[in-house]
């Protein structure tokens, strides 16, 4: 994989379509217009690239007490990658518009499933486009597999978790993937409360990008890295979000860093909400 083990560059994959066990998913998605996505992938996609939906593919209907995105039953899971023809041996290369910020979702569910051969498309679909390379509006027939793992839940931490470190110390080890002003509680167009749990920090996912949705260089992400831990890089940190999804991203950049992976507190804000007993601060 090109310029790093978690990173494949639009023309070297362009030289692997169509080769055997290598399979491309397609993560396009708006949280604003659930449906968009997949209108986009049937109009043009990456050439034998087939569709994971954010609310059906990689996450549970959401409960009363969970939030927007919960992870999906590891057995679920695991059906849903078999029937895309992905086993444990395939080389799987996921791409979005262009951040990263929804396929980076399916790259951690991999990884928490112990799949390592899984990459993202540099800068995505718009990156793809950019380069001039085919697309195409056929529908792969996909024979299904079985594809048996067991999830890591260790990489996992709970709502429960994230309240007991913050009674017990003041604050949690939290960095949150939201934009920074609905990290301060300035704007929220999502959740029914804004702000951000106390003694969070803010590491918004487009701190990680150039301006075209490529990622920064190792040396860039490692001085963001640096700077977003203040020198406690030896903590056990934990990365969130609005509902567990770009929370993702951020588990990748540390890693494209070269730091250790954060832990994912996959309920994030719209679950830590749903009990109004719990603290939220407002501003920087």
């Amino acid at each position: 994989m090109t310029h790093h083990k978690f990173l494949i560059d639009a023309a070297d994959l362009q030289s692997h379509l169509g080769k055997p066990g290598w399979r491309i998913v397609d993560c396009r998605f708006d949280l604003m217009q659930p449906e968009r996505g997949f209108a986009d992938y049937i109009a043009g996609h990456i050439p034998g690239a087939v569709y994971a939906h954010l609310d059906r593919d990689l996450a549970a209907p959401p409960g009363a007490t969970t939030g927007r995105h919960p992870l999906p039953l590891p057995a679920s899971f695991t059906g849903t990658l078999g029937g895309w023809g992905i086993t444990t041996d395939t080389r799987v290369v996921i791409y979005d518009y262009g951040s990263g910020a929804i396929a980076a979702r399916l790259w951690w569910m991999l990884r928490w499933m112990g799949h390592s051969e899984v990459a993202l498309l540099d800068a995505g679909y718009a990156g793809w486009i950019r380069a001039g390379l085919v697309v195409s509006s056929e529908i792969p027939q996909v024979l299904p597999v079985n594809y048996s793992a067991t999830a890591d839940n260790r990489m996992v931490v709970t709502t429960a978790e994230v309240a007991q470190r913050l009674s017990q110390s003041g604050g949690a080890d939290l960095l949150d993937a939201r934009d920074a002003d609905r990290f301060r509680g300035e704007r929220e167009p999502i959740d029914p409360v804004a702000g951000h749990i106390p003694g969070a920090g803010n590491l918004p996912v487009a701190s990680s990008l150039n301006s075209d949705g490529s990622w920064k260089s190792q040396e860039e992400l490692k001085e963001l890295w640096s700077e977003a831990l203040q020198g406690r890089q030896d903590k056990s940190w934990i990365a969130m979000c609005g509902s567990g999804v770009t929370a993702c991203h951020l588990a990748l950049s540390a890693q494209l860093a070269g730091f250790p992976m954060p832990r994912l507190y996959a309920g994030s804000w719209s679950e830590w909400i749903r009990d109004r007993r719990r603290a939220v601060a407002i501003g920087g």
